[in-house]
């Protein structure tokens, strides 16, 4: 009898990253898979389905505004609950570490379900930092069986925990399968892209949930400041669509002519992006890992990171949101030509784009 797996997507994040591994288990003779989609990010969710080709059997549709954490986990805990009664899986996959992921973890673990976690073991340790992520990857790695943790260091911080090492394997990140692939597809900038002035151009994104208030302002200000000592660079901006983070930004910096504010962009016209870009600063977590892969200097606008890799590796700059260390760290990089080249001659350590064939392979050894 085939096994029978789900996997979950809530996220634009998550949906970039399962969709190479969805693709893969569609193709396989011995399981049977379908997709639950809890849409806790309702528009983004739906371009990259379309995009990926992702076949929904299951949309839970939990897009409210303005609800809260516990409201959302509880509307998952229930829902969930009832596709598993009947369905009877024998494995639900999760990606990542949003309030969806946690919920779903939770839900098969009350059902005795068996649960596989891609991008398994990132951490800051701290609680509160990011948050909520932090605490959901914590606790979904104590209910996984299986752990794919993408990098050895991942790995080392799953066993540090207790986890034991029979339900951890490296794989790499799954989120470089779907760059590899979308960048050998498209390879030039669209004509709607091409609205820049200078030759070279900065990418920026922003909008984590502690990063909202004082860090923002602080972005802000800084990109004023940096435009008019660097008028041979152009900005770009992708605005993010929370109120919170959308209003402030065009606020301060829609009326500066080197500034650009693009909306969300469809994920093969923001990879483009990135790939033309001269580098870019964000408080992204998929960023730190496409960058890299990329050819491109990240600098990383946070207190901390769960991506220590490429810190380390010399391919990015943990920056923080401080005005002066803002505005100090990105002079640097444009005006340093051997810092800027040291940050793009190296290997990526997230992986080769083979991540997905990994945890196949060994989801199908295992069941």
């Amino acid at each position: 009898m085939k096994k029978k797996i789900i996997c979950i997507i809530g996220t634009r994040p998550e949906v970039i990253k399962m969709a190479p591994v969805i693709s893969l288990l569609n193709k396989q003779s011995w399981c049977v898979n379908k997709v639950v989609a809890t849409a806790q990010h309702r528009e983004m969710l739906d371009e990259l389905v379309n995009f990926f080709k992702i076949k929904i059997d299951y949309d839970l549709n939990l897009m409210k505004k303005n609800q809260t954490l516990s409201t959302l986990t509880s509307k998952i805990l229930l829902k969930m609950s009832k596709i598993i009664d009947v369905e009877k899986p024998d494995l639900v996959i999760v990606q990542g570490d949003t309030t969806s992921v946690f919920s779903i973890a939770l839900s098969c673990f009350y059902h005795k379900v068996k649960v596989a976690h891609i991008e398994a073991g990132l951490r800051t340790f701290n609680m509160y930092n990011p948050y909520p992520e932090e605490g959901n990857r914590v606790l979904v790695s104590k209910l996984a069986h299986f752990n794919f943790a993408p990098t050895a260091d991942s790995f080392k911080n799953l066993i540090k925990e207790g986890i034991n090492k029979d339900k951890i394997f490296i794989t790499g990140n799954t989120v470089i399968d779907s760059l590899v692939s979308t960048t050998k597809k498209y390879k030039k900038l669209p004509d709607k892209l091409k609205f820049l002035k200078k030759d070279k151009y900065i990418l920026i994104t922003f909008h984590r949930r502690e990063n909202l208030g004082e860090p923002l302002i602080n972005l802000c200000e800084s990109l004023e400041s940096l435009s008019n000592t660097h008028p041979n660079f152009d900005f770009v901006i992708s605005v993010h669509p929370n109120p919170k983070v959308k209003n402030i930004i065009i606020q301060k910096l829609s009326n500066i002519s080197n500034i650009y504010l693009s909306p969300p962009l469809i994920y093969k016209d923001f990879i483009l992006l990135m790939k033309n870009s001269y580098f870019i600063l964000s408080d992204s977590g998929g960023i730190q890992e496409e960058a890299p892969t990329l050819g491109k200097p990240v600098l990383v606008l946070r207190e901390t990171t769960e991506r220590p890799e490429a810190v380390n590796s010399g391919l990015a700059v943990l920056i923080g949101t401080k005005k002066k260390n803002i505005i100090k760290n990105v002079s640097r990089l444009i005006l340093d030509k051997d810092i800027y080249l040291s940050m793009i001659k190296k290997v990526s350590p997230f992986g080769d784009g083979k991540a997905s064939n990994k945890i196949i392979h060994y989801i199908k050894r295992y069941l």
